[in-house]
């Protein structure tokens, strides 16, 4: 008499099979997600560059008002700190979604905010 469907050993293989590929799988997921929101975070900088610039070539002076430059809000769950003086500004960015991680810019005369570094150079942490 034939027998048909799986034995409990063939199907314990593949619940353990698909367990290990789950636990390969879970933190390269993770570890892209928060490069997307690292992301996030520099392109929120590179935005409020040319946002100060902009405004700073009608008025002569940089700003630390967001809605003077065109409106211009960084991206949902990204925070922003800037710092500004009539001639050069500063600015650093962190992410509820990626906790620890903290991006910077700094532009002119102004005191650079840690881990930037280097004028115009988005550094992060």
């Amino acid at each position: 008499m034939p027998r048909n469907g799986f034995t409990l050993i063939e199907l314990l293989i593949v619940v353990v099979i698909i367990g290990l590929l789950a636990t390969i799988a879970i933190p390269k997921f993770s570890n892209t997600k928060e490069k997307a929101y690292v992301a996030a975070m520099k392109s929120d900088l590179r935005n409020l560059a040319t946002a100060e610039e902009a405004f700073f070539y009608d008025s002569a002076k940089y700003t630390t008002n967001f809605a003077l430059m065109n409106n211009f809000n960084p991206s949902a769950g990204v925070t922003m700190v800037l710092n500004a003086t009539t001639s050069g500004w500063s600015a650093s960015t962190t992410s509820a979604f990626a906790p620890g991680r903290q991006c910077a810019l700094f532009s002119g005369n102004a005191a650079p905010v840690a881990p930037a570094t280097v004028e115009g150079r988005i550094t992060c942490q």
